[in-house]
C-alpha cells in the first residue's frame, strides 16, 4: 500500500479488508424498509482490538458502547461483556495482556495520534510505558517466549522510530536497534539476533533489510532492477527465515522467504491478488495468510511445518477479519464484517471445532433486512480503463420509478480502497433514498502495481477524471437523476471532492470534504516528524515542494477556489496531524469570499478521523441535512 495511505487514510472511511461470504437472502417480496434515525444507526457499536488472556478463558477488546472507545474483557466461551475502563474523554484501544494478567493498552490526546503504551496494572491504576511530551510510540510484537515485548518510539529524534525490549514482568527497556537513518521496523526474530527493516525509495519501490543486534551490521537482502516492491512480515519460529512479500516479476504481491544463514530467495505462496499479510501464530504451530481478493479478504491457514492447508469454518455471514491467536494456538479469535453487519467478535476453538459469537452490535431497533448489500462493479472510464466501485442502492430502486439522488465516495489514500465491509454512512444515505458509488479509482490498491501507480503526479486529473465518468455509470441504471449527484470524500478522498468543485465545476451538484487537503504545499511541509521516512516517497507519489511549487499549486483546490460554484460542507477534525485544520479553514473561507455556499463543521476534540460517537453523529447528520438541502428536489 502506497505509504501516503497511511498519511491521509480517513478515520472510519478508509476501512480494513474483509474476506468472501454470501449475505444472506431476503425472502421475497420483502417489504418497503424502515427509515431510521442517525441516533439509530450512531447506536451500532464499533469495536477494535482482540488479544487473549494467559489462560485463554477471556478476550480483551476495546468498544465505543459508551460513545468513546473503552477496554472490555468477554469470557470465550460466550457471556457479557465487562468494562476495565470508563473513559470518557479518550478512547482506549486494546493491545495485550502480559503473562501475569496486566493490561497493555494505547490512546492519544484528543486525535493528535500522538499514541503512548499504557499497562493497566491489577489494581486498574494506569502507567505510561512511554512517557514525554510530542512523542508517539507502537506496540510491534511479543517474542514467542512471552518473557519479552518490543516497541517503537521516536523520543530519541521525532523523526524515527527506535525498537525497544520491555523484559517481563519488570518492565525493564533496552534499545535494540538505533534507527538513524529512516527505516521502517517490522519484526524481531525470536533469538533476537535480527531486526527486519523496510527501506522505501518510492510507493512501488522498497527494499528489505536485516540489522544484526549483535554486530551492529545493516545488510540488503531484497536487491532488484526496477521499480520493486518489499516488505518484510515475520521471522519463523525456528530462526532460519525472514518471510516477506514481494511483487518482483508480478503486478501483485506474493510470499517469499529469505535464508538467515545466506542464500538465494525462495518463493513460498503466490495467487491472482495482492497477499497483504503473511505470519505466524503464538507458538508457531500455524501460519496464516491474507489475500486482497477484489477488495475481500481471503485467509488461508497452513500448519507450519507440514505446509499442509488448516480448514476454518466459514462465517455465518458476512467476511473474516482481525484474526488473534490464543497463547496455545488453541483458539483463534476473529471479526466477522459484511455489508449489513457490522463488525462482531467470534471465538473459534481448534480442539471442538466449535465457533462461538461474542457480541452483536448491530442496533437491535435496526433490521439487517432493511440495509443494503453492495454490488461490485465495473465501468470505463474516460480513456477505456475499467474501474471498480461498490454500489449501495436503496432498497426498491429500479428503472420506471422515480429517479434518485446519488453520491460518488471516494476512499482516503490515495493508495486506499473502498471494500465490502459494513460502511455506516453508506447504509445511512441508503437509507435515506441515495443511490451510492463507493469509486475506486486509478491508483487504489488491490488491482495489481499497474493499476496502483497510474495516479503518480497526475493528482486532480486522471484519477478525477475516473470519478467524473462515474455519472456515465450511474446514469445507465435508469434509477438515478444525473442533475442530483453529489461527490464525497474523506482525507485524500476530501482532496478529490475539492477538486472536482474547483476543476470540473458543473459537474456535481454539491460536494462534502471530510478532513480534506486543499493545498499540497503546505500539506506536504507539514506532515508529522515520524513520517521522515516516507517523505520522500510521498514526494515521488504527489511532487516536491521544494522544487516544484507552480505543479503542486496547480493541483491544490486552494488556489482555484474562484472557479468553485457548487455547495460545499467542509467538516475538520481541529487536532488533525495529517490534514491540520488551516487546510480548511482557508478553502472555506475563499468559498466564502466569493459569496459560495459553503457550511463548516469544527470538531474541537477530534483528530483525523472519528474516535468519538457524538462528533460521528453530528458529522453525518450533517452530511444528510447538507444533501437533502442542495439534493432533494423543492415541493
Amino acid at each position: 500500500m502506497k505509504h501516503l495511505s497511511s498519511l491521509l487514510a480517513a478515520g472510519g472511511l478508509l476501512l480494513a479488508l474483509a474476506a468472501p461470504a454470501q449475505q444472506k437472502k431476503r425472502a421475497a417480496a420483502p417489504a418497503p424498509p424502515k427509515r431510521y434515525t442517525i441516533e439509530q444507526f450512531m447506536s451500532t457499536t464499533r469495536l477494535s482490538g482482540r488479544a487473549f488472556s494467559p489462560d485463554e478463558e477471556q478476550v480483551l477488546f476495546s468498544s465505543n458502547q459508551t460513545g468513546v472507545f473503552n477496554l472490555y474483557t468477554v469470557p470465550a466461551e460466550g457471556g457479557p461483556a465487562t468494562p476495565l475502563s470508563t473513559s470518557t474523554k479518550e478512547s482506549f484501544y486494546a493491545v495485550s495482556y502480559l503473562p501475569d494478567g496486566r493490561i497493555l493498552y494505547r490512546h492519544d490526546q484528543g486525535g493528535d495520534e500522538n499514541f503512548h503504551l499504557y499497562l493497566r496494572e491489577a489494581d486498574g491504576a494506569e502507567r505510561d510505558l512511554t512517557p514525554g511530551p510530542k512523542l508517539r510510540a507502537e506496540f510491534l510484537a511479543w517474542r514467542r517466549d512471552n518473557k519479552a515485548f518490543y516497541a517503537l518510539t521516536n523520543e530519541r529524534d521525532p523523526k524515527y522510530l527506535d525498537v525497544y525490549r520491555y523484559e517481563v514482568p519488570s518492565l525493564q527497556r533496552t534499545l535494540l536497534f538505533r534507527n538513524e537513518q529512516g527505516f521502517e521496523p517490522a519484526a524481531v526474530s525470536d533469538d533476537e539476533r535480527w531486526v527486519a527493516l523496510q527501506k522505501s525509495a518510492t510507493s512501488l519501490d522498497s527494499d528489505v533489510y536485516l540489522y544484526n543486534v549483535a554486530t551492529k551490521a545493516l545488510k540488503s537482502v531484497s536487491s532488484h532492477q526496477g521499480s520493486v516492491r518489499n516488505d518484510p512480515m515475520a521471522f519463523d519460529p525456528s530462526n532460519q527465515y525472514l518471510y516477506a512479500t514481494t511483487d518482483e516479476g508480478s503486478e501483485f504481491n506474493y510470499v517469499v522467504r529469505y535464508p538467515l544463514a545466506g542464500g538465494p530467495r525462495q518463493s513460498v505462496e503466490q495467487a491472482k491478488w495482492d497477499v497483504v499479510y503473511t505470519d505466524f501464530s503464538r507458538t508457531g504451530q500455524y501460519r496464516i495468510t491474507m489475500f486482497n481478493e477484489d477488495g475481500r479478504t481471503s485467509i488461508r491457514l497452513y500448519d507450519a511445518v507440514s505446509g499442509r492447508p488448516v480448514e476454518l469454518p466459514a462465517p455465518p455471514s458476512g467476511t473474516i477479519t482481525g484474526v488473534s491467536f490464543s497463547p496455545s494456538d488453541m483458539r483463534l479469535a476473529y471479526y466477522v464484517n459484511g455489508d449489513r453487519s457490522p463488525s462482531d467478535l467470534y471465538v473459534y476453538n481448534f480442539a471442538t471445532r466449535r465457533t462461538t459469537r461474542l457480541t452483536q452490535t448491530l442496533n437491535p431497533a435496526i433490521s439487517a433486512d432493511d440495509l443494503v448489500d453492495s454490488k461490485t462493479i465495473r465501468y470505463k472510464s474516460f480513456d477505456g480503463l475499467d474501474i471498480p466501485a461498490l454500489l449501495y442502492t436503496p432498497l426498491g430502486a429500479k428503472p420506471g420509478k422515480a429517479k434518485l439522488p446519488a453520491v460518488v465516495e471516494v476512499h482516503g489514500g490515495p493508495g486506499g480502497q473502498s471494500v465490502p465491509t459494513y460502511n455506516a454512512l453508506s447504509q445511512y444515505l441508503a437509507n435515506n433514498g441515495y443511490v451510492v458509488l463507493r469509486v475506486n479509482n486509478r491508483g487504489s490498491s488491490g488491482y495489481g502495481k499497474t493499476f496502483f501507480a497510474a495516479d503518480d503526479r497526475k493528482h486532480g486529473r486522471e484519477p478525477l477524471w475516473d470519478c467524473l465518468a462515474a455519472k456515465k455509470y450511474l446514469a445507465s441504471l435508469g434509477y438515478v437523476d444525473t442533475t442530483r449527484v453529489a461527490i464525497l470524500g474523506g482525507s485524500y478522498g476530501g482532496y478529490m471532492t475539492l477538486a472536482a468543485l474547483a476543476f470540473a465545476p458543473q459537474r456535481f451538484a454539491a460536494g462534502v470534504d471530510i478532513f480534506g487537503v486543499s493545498n499540497w504545499v503546505r500539506t506536504l511541509q507539514s506532515i508529522p516528524p515520524y513520517w521522515e521516512s516516507q517523505r520522500q516517497a510521498l514526494y515521488q507519489e504527489i511532487g516536491d515542494p521544494t522544487t516544484e511549487l507552480e505543479r503542486l499549486k496547480a493541483t491544490s483546490p486552494l488556489f482555484h477556489a474562484d472557479k468553485i460554484e457548487r455547495p460545499l460542507l467542509v467538516i475538520q477534525g481541529a487536532n488533525d496531524p495529517r490534514v491540520i485544520r488551516p487546510e480548511s479553514d482557508d478553502i472555506v473561507a475563499a468559498v466564502k469570499k466569493k459569496g459560495g455556499a459553503v457550511e463548516y463543521v469544527v470538531f474541537e476534540d477530534e483528530g483525523h478521523g472519528f474516535a468519538k460517537r457524538a462528533n460521528e453523529q453530528r458529522a453525518y447528520e450533517s452530511t444528510l441535512n447538507f444533501l437533502n438541502k442542495y439534493l432533494q428536489p423543492v415541493n
